[in-house]
């Protein structure tokens, strides 16, 4: 048996935080770093600084100037169909297979401001994507309960009441919504999915992995969210768990570098 660390990050451009993100990978040392919101097309992306780094197996799914997401590799990965969870075509999602497990790095859209879906069509792109999502993990799941499948990325949504600096004040703010929660619920039983972070870190205690730009102090008042997920499928609960409350890492200390991405990494260690 032998350890095996998935990473998770949204880094709001690869270009620009190249070297946070190679620190980052030479002092956590995850096999798989799955990246989201890249910013850059394919040919833009940074590929030989990760192969550089020991990351030479990579799968990019990129956009000019906005979205994209990555899979980077200490292993030989095998690129998948991608799930058409998208209706607008954006470069969200991307699907690989790495030593016998599925990973699906997914960026789920923010949803703009106004959490209307009549009103507002980022609300109602968000919504229909989520439901695309839920679709395809309930037959994944139907056609065979013993899937090894890891689901991460930027899920844009805090579904706990501790996933929030403040349930009460954001019922009504994009990401904390009872309609975005109930879907994300949906997605999490239609895969049969654990969400390793909170079986190991359960409420009341609080958990964030993003903090707006918005603030001038974030570590004062600590108005975060846990917009970022590791879930994994039954087949993989137990060796996600192996590890206990240390095999999951929220690296909170990434918020305070230099012109840093408004998320942090988060890591889960399985045993193999």
């Amino acid at each position: 048996m032998s350890n095996f660390k998935i990473a998770s990050w949204n880094v709001n451009s690869v270009r620009l935080r190249a070297p946070q993100i190679i620190d980052f990978l030479i002092n956590s040392r995850p096999d798989v770093l799955c990246i989201q919101e890249i910013k850059c097309r394919n040919g833009e992306f940074p590929a030989e600084v990760f192969a550089k780094a020991g990351y030479a197996h990579q799968m990019v799914r990129g956009q000019k100037g906005m979205h994209g997401v990555a899979i980077v590799s200490r292993h030989p990965l095998g690129e998948l169909a991608d799930p058409s969870f998208c209706e607008h075509d954006h470069a969200r999602v991307a699907l690989a297979t790495i030593k016998g497990i599925d990973i699906c790095n997914v960026y789920v859209p923010a949803g703009g401001d106004e959490p209307d879906a009549k009103t507002n069509p980022k609300f109602a792109h968000k919504l229909n994507f989520l439901t695309r999502m839920e679709k395809c993990f309930a037959a994944r799941q139907k056609e065979n309960p013993k899937d090894r499948l890891i689901l991460t990325g930027d899920l844009n949504i805090a579904p706990l009441e501790s996933d929030v600096w403040s349930h009460k004040q954001l019922l009504k703010v994009v990401s904390h919504t009872p309609i975005e929660v109930a879907a994300l619920n949906a997605i999490q039983k239609a895969g049969n999915f654990a969400d390793i972070a909170r079986e190991l870190i359960p409420e009341p205690e609080p958990v964030f992995t993003w903090w707006s730009y918005r603030s001038k102090d974030w570590t004062k008042n600590n108005r975060g969210r846990r917009l970022d997920h590791i879930w994994v499928s039954p087949a993989l609960r137990d060796a996600a768990l192996h590890h206990g409350v240390s095999g999951f890492e929220a690296l909170t200390a990434c918020r305070s570098w230099e012109r840093p991405s408004d998320h942090i990494p988060i890591t889960q260690m399985l045993r193999l």
